[in-house]
């Protein structure tokens, strides 16, 4: 593993039943950057993530975050590792039937013994971080959705987490709350000295904030480097799918038998 490197894939492969999503896929996350994983919707980004954390296991290949081989590691190791770990949600995935104020209070209750007063301080803290210390007392069902994806963050970095993971963190986001989510996660990243990946198909957004980016495709890297490196390549792929072209290698229809076979219109022999 790299030094400069907090994660380390080499050579992952992985599957859902007989859908290859992976098919030797290496690449590294330096340690304090922001880097984007892009790709096309299906592609596996929010898969790679579930590796990532221990939530799914690789068929081949292997994982390492801080050093540590993820698969290999028995419960209670997993359980210690993903201390250090944040993650904010496609979805939010903030509990419904617990405060803003509750739902950022938790892991930190849940990882740490701390006195309330502090968890307090904490929770109130992380709040002002996204601007939200005054909406702590409402529930999640009174929130907008860009709200509800600042209160997503702000539990994502309660505990300060040394990696932090971002799912999908733009979707469905109106201009201006896509802006300013985009710049908290640039803010919050260099702030608390972390590492944060960032997993999304927006590729403008992803661009202006990022420090290095990866685009997988068919189980593996097909393009990385430096935002401005990634944006200038003349790779096919990247030429479609960084200009959001209509025509070029991205296939649009999941591969199955011709439309003639499925209506039975095909000529008979």
């Amino acid at each position: 593993m790299s030094a400069g490197n907090i994660v380390q894939i080499e050579n992952l492969r992985f599957g859902y039943n007989r859908q290859e999503i992976f098919k030797g896929l290496s690449l590294g996350i330096p340690r304090g950057k922001v880097v984007a994983i892009l790709g096309a919707s299906g592609c596996g980004k929010t898969t790679l993530l579930k590796l990532i954390g221990g939530q799914l296991r690789p068929a081949g290949g292997t994982i390492r975050v801080d050093g540590q081989t993820v698969h290999e590691l028995d419960t209670g190791a997993l359980y210690a590792l993903r201390r250090k770990m944040g993650m904010m949600f496609q979805t939010s995935g903030l509990f419904s039937d617990l405060t803003v104020y509750e739902n950022i209070a938790f892991p930190i209750r849940e990882h740490y013994r701390l006195p309330e007063e502090l968890v307090r301080r904490l929770v109130l803290m992380k709040l002002q971080a996204v601007g939200l210390r005054g909406a702590r007392d409402l529930m999640p069902g009174d929130l907008s959705g860009g709200m509800s994806r600042r209160v997503a963050l702000a539990r994502a970095i309660a505990t300060d987490p040394m990696l932090t993971m971002y799912d999908e963190p733009f979707g469905g986001l109106d201009p201006i709350s896509l802006n300013a989510i985009a710049e908290l996660i640039r803010k919050l990243n260099d702030a608390l000295g972390t590492t944060s990946i960032v997993v999304t198909y927006d590729v403008s957004e992803s661009l202006k904030l990022v420090d290095y980016v990866y685009v997988i495709s068919d189980g593996v890297v097909v393009g990385q480097g430096t935002p401005e490196e990634v944006a200038s390549s003349d790779d096919p792929y990247l030429v479609q799918f960084m200009k959001a072209r209509p025509d070029g290698p991205v296939r649009f229809h999941f591969p199955g038998r011709a439309l003639e076979e499925d209506l039975d219109l095909a000529p008979r022999a």
